[in-house]
């Protein structure tokens, strides 16, 4: 797959832009059959306070999408973000190790819930939609001896709530509604957005 490419897409196939660096929603897309290139939106996600869980999901969604559809108007730009919602608190990516330790501290032993906002863009066509796939999952106690083990494996980087539920150990005992939501692109709701603007998976992985 084409990475970082800034061509555009002809109006008589549009091009599908994933504006993630992501190597979990990609493998996600790319499983599902679907042909993207690659655009980072490189946003500032740390600038917005003070929202609920599900709004600041929704909002850094849009951004992103609006950050790349700006630059590549001819293209259908696909975005995500996380969030893992704790209560009305909500945990994104965790900015270094002790947070991350702090993060699943917090989560030890609790219920809750993982959030992702999708949106799609394209501004030639004024294409503009945002919607969310929420997942409740439940963690066992977790003793500080694992969290640390678990920190220092390097796991917790990039992802929402400091851990990713396809890792080998991610303490998680039960889980109900989409498990890729909880990876961080939840494809039962991607594939209706998209096939609601014709765009449909090439090939199945």
């Amino acid at each position: 797959m084409a990475q970082h490419m800034t061509e555009e897409g002809t109006a008589r196939q549009r091009r599908l832009v994933l504006a993630s660096a992501s190597p979990r929603r990609q493998q996600l897309l790319r499983q599902a059959g679907y042909e993207f290139a690659v655009f980072p939106a490189n946003i500032d996600e740390d600038s917005v306070l003070n929202l609920m869980p599900i709004e600041l999901a929704r909002h850094l969604s849009f951004e992103k999408a609006k950050a790349v559809a700006t630059r590549l108007p001819h293209d259908v730009v696909l975005a995500a973000d996380t969030v893992v919602a704790f209560g009305d608190r909500a945990l994104s990516k965790p900015e270094d190790a002790e947070d991350a330790r702090r993060m699943l501290a917090l989560l030890s032993g609790t219920t809750h819930i993982v959030i992702t906002a999708v949106t799609l863009m394209q501004k030639e066509s004024e294409v503009q939609q945002t919607r969310a796939a929420m997942s409740a999952v439940r963690m066992r106690v977790m003793s500080t001896e694992e969290i640390d083990a678990y920190i220092a494996g390097g796991q917790w980087e990039g992802k929402a709530g400091g851990y990713g539920i396809q890792d080998q150990d991610p303490f998680v005992t039960k889980m109900s509604g989409s498990h890729s939501n909880i990876v961080g692109l939840p494809m039962e709701l991607v594939e209706k957005m998209l096939g609601e603007i014709n765009i449909v998976p090439v090939q199945r992985g």
